[in-house]
């Protein structure tokens, strides 16, 4: 039996920090930001489905954000201002993530790489539950804004208010429910947390 060196690999997920541009008090890895994606999104299909009376897969929206930033591991962290610069370059990176994608799942015994294929790619079946990563991934990224703001950290602000915007026009009302139930207390010191 050849060793496989996937599980290897996404364990790097915890050297590739974001917010690259921006000093951080705090530095947050994609391993962190993943984890909080997945409950984030976990959650937010919850209420989806209590308020559609619908049945999407809330732990495969969970599983597929745990994954959804795996290809950083082979391209970093690109900040936001260059990956949409403009569609060329936008395309271009996507590109270069898709390639990134398919080099991890190289790493993968034969008789696992479609069953993980199918998580790590993006795929019209889950197009749905894609919808809640995103929302999720972008809420991630206020709530640590929030974190830098609350402790003084300024250098987050137009970042604060580019990402509420930009969460706004998703206009996904249970996302923007979860926004309004779970992320003010971000703002809490602890000793409010009770």
């Amino acid at each position: 039996m050849e060793n496989s060196h996937f599980f290897a690999m996404l364990s790097r997920m915890k050297f590739i920090n974001r917010w690259g541009l921006m000093y951080n008090t705090n530095s947050e890895n994609i391993s962190e930001h993943s984890l909080q994606t997945a409950m984030f999104t976990h959650c937010m299909i919850l209420m989806h489905n209590r308020e559609y009376s619908d049945d999407l897969n809330a732990e495969r929206g969970a599983l597929l954000a745990m994954y959804h930033d795996t290809s950083e591991i082979i391209t970093g962290d690109l900040p936001t201002p260059v990956k949409y610069y403009d569609p060329d370059i936008r395309d271009a990176y996507k590109r270069v993530e898709v390639y990134a994608e398919d080099r991890l799942l190289s790493l993968l015994p034969d008789y696992l790489r479609s069953y993980y294929t199918d998580i790590i790619h993006y795929n019209e079946k889950d197009k749905q539950l894609w919808k809640y990563v995103k929302a999720a991934d972008k809420i991630s990224a206020i709530t640590k804004c929030i974190e830098e703001i609350k402790i003084g950290n300024t250098e987050f602000t137009d970042a604060y208010q580019s990402l509420t915007a930009s969460f706004k026009e998703m206009d996904m009302p249970v996302a923007q429910k979860f926004y309004e139930e779970f992320v003010p207390s971000f703002k809490l010191t602890l000793d409010k947390l009770k």
